[in-house]
């Protein structure tokens, strides 16, 4: 491994900051690859060469300057990852002055290099993980490569699970505090970042009741969040549980809650109807009303509260007449009544299929 001179030119102009005097940065050849002298770069320093090879701190007398090529009088100081020097720090000054300084900016970097290494090495793992279950969905057999890489993994590709999709946009580093959070519970699940604003859990499965399985996801989250649960299913089926995660994750985004797959009985009866029939169903009987947003979302409120009119009133921060009149403007301009189980039904599908309709386009 070597310093590269990308990260050495962002520690110098960190170093501007903090030291008047000159810096230079070297790689394990002896060659400067950034300084606050920019005139230096490309130059050899043999005080660096030197540093290097012998893996310790050298100090440049103003005699060296005479015997040592491409040197100042000051301090050169190696950079290490592990037992393996990958640069050279030189400072210009007393010794005795700059020591510390020198051994500051030195800890300074070979933590951040391990901050960076620990970072790459987790990226790296994440894209794998994401391109493993790529193949476990896709794949119609099991290649030998796919096998091995389950092996190197570690996933038990026979075991019986779920698929477990979470809706959100988590940061990098976000999804893996997460993923520590949710493997330290479930060591035997594969927690994957899924394109830009989802969460993908192959979760092995367990005794675990429902209300556990969602008691674990809101504790890992620390809050409601929207998430599709697909059927236990064997390994070898898991896309299957995939295909019925993502029909859920669609029918819990409005809610913001996670769903069980099968407890879609509604989505099931629906699943056969086309999006040509929906439209046109929904397109009858709220006719009179598009484009009023107002009474279709003052509906909508009254059906995520359950019917009641208290609750929805509070929620929208009406007065309960104000919402009492703006549903009885609503049956009159449909001609169709709150309280009758067919009109009430007609209207809550109406009302599903406008706003998928709407996510579509």
């Amino acid at each position: 491994m070597q310093l590269q001179p990308e990260l050495a030119k962002k520690l110098i102009a960190e170093v501007k900051h903090m030291y008047s005097r000159e810096v230079i940065i070297a790689d394990t050849k002896g060659m400067i690859i950034a300084g606050t002298n920019e005139a230096r770069a490309g130059w050899f320093h043999e005080g660096a060469l030197i540093c290097a090879r012998e893996k310790r701190n050298v100090i440049i007398t103003k005699e060296d300057e005479k015997r040592l090529e491409g040197v100042k009088a000051g301090l050169n100081l190696p950079v290490f990852s592990g037992h393996e020097v990958i640069g050279v720090f030189g400072l210009t000054g007393d010794p005795d002055d700059i020591l510390p300084f020198g051994e500051l900016l030195r800890k300074m970097t070979e933590l951040f290099i391990k901050e960076t290494r620990h970072m790459e090495e987790a990226q790296w793992r994440a894209r794998m993980l994401e391109s493993f279950m790529v193949d476990w969905l896709q794949l119609k057999e099991w290649s030998p490569g796919f096998l091995e890489k389950a092996k190197l993994i570690g996933a038990d590709l026979h075991a019986y699970r779920r698929i477990i999709l979470i809706q959100g946009r988590y940061e990098q580093y976000k999804a893996e505090e997460l993923g520590r959070l949710w493997q330290y519970e479930c060591p035997e699940d594969l927690f994957v970042r899924w394109g830009n604003e989802r969460i993908l859990i192959n979760h092995e499965a367990n005794s675990a009741s429902k209300t556990q399985l969602i008691k674990k996801i809101g504790a890992v989250f620390g809050q409601p969040v929207t998430a599709g649960i697909g059927r236990i299913v064997p390994g070898e089926r898991l896309t299957e549980s995939y295909e019925q995660a993502d029909k859920a994750l669609s029918a819990g985004i409005g809610d913001k809650q996670a769903v069980f797959e099968e407890d879609l009985k509604l989505d099931m009866c629906l699943a056969d109807i086309t999006p040509r029939t929906r439209s046109e169903f929904s397109r009858r009987v709220l006719e009179h009303v598009l484009g009023r947003e107002e009474l279709l979302d003052t509906l909508r409120a009254f059906f995520d509260r359950q019917l009641s009119l208290k609750r929805t009133a509070d929620d929208m921060h009406i007065h309960i007449n104000t919402l009492r009149y703006r549903l009885s403007k609503l049956e009159s301009l449909t001609n169709m009544k709150l309280d009758r189980p067919e009109d009430i039904t007609a209207f809550y599908l109406a009302l599903r299929f406008l706003d998928q309709h709407t996510k579509r386009t």
